[in-house]
């Protein structure tokens, strides 16, 4: 699966472990190193912190690999994933969360996030002469702004 070997070190720990992974990847064959990820870090943290068991039941395999396959398709970036994955470990959802996950959905329109950055630097005149003037570090501050208009929705490879 193109792993590292301290990545099959890590999900080979335990029998539990290993057989979540390889369903994630039956379910996602084509991102391994994704669904390693996520399980080594973001489901390992979450059981963790809730003292629960892989095998708890609180997010099954075909879950996780649903959510990363938003990922992979770009409907919801890693971030919001990250908040949708917390709401399903703490049973906070349901069925739910795929409508929650829809209102997180991110903005990869270009011209909607254009939009955004045009009305991001009319605010913003003076910043953006200095900006303009060389002023490169400006660029993050613009990035913030339109970030915090669209609540962390714009797409940043859009």
């Amino acid at each position: 699966m193109s792993l590292s070997a301290y990545d099959a070190g890590a999900l080979t720990g335990s029998r539990e472990l290993a057989a979540y992974y390889e369903e994630v990847v039956r379910e996602l064959p084509q991102e391994p190193k994704l669904a390693a990820n996520w399980v080594m870090g973001e489901l390992a943290a979450a059981l963790n912190k809730e003292n629960l068991e892989v095998g708890s039941g609180k997010l099954p395999p075909a879950r996780l690999a649903g959510l990363l396959r938003r990922i992979c398709d770009q409907t919801i970036s890693g971030k919001i994933a990250k908040e949708v994955f917390r709401d399903h470990v703490v049973g906070r959802c349901e069925r739910r969360c795929g409508d929650r996950a829809q209102g997180l959905r991110q903005i990869t329109d270009t011209a909607a996030i254009e939009r955004v950055i045009d009305e991001v630097m009319a605010r913003n005149p003076a910043q953006l002469a200095s900006y303009r003037a060389g002023k490169d570090k400006l660029f993050g501050i613009f990035r913030g702004q339109v970030m915090k208009a669209t609540a962390g929705k714009a797409n940043r490879r859009s």
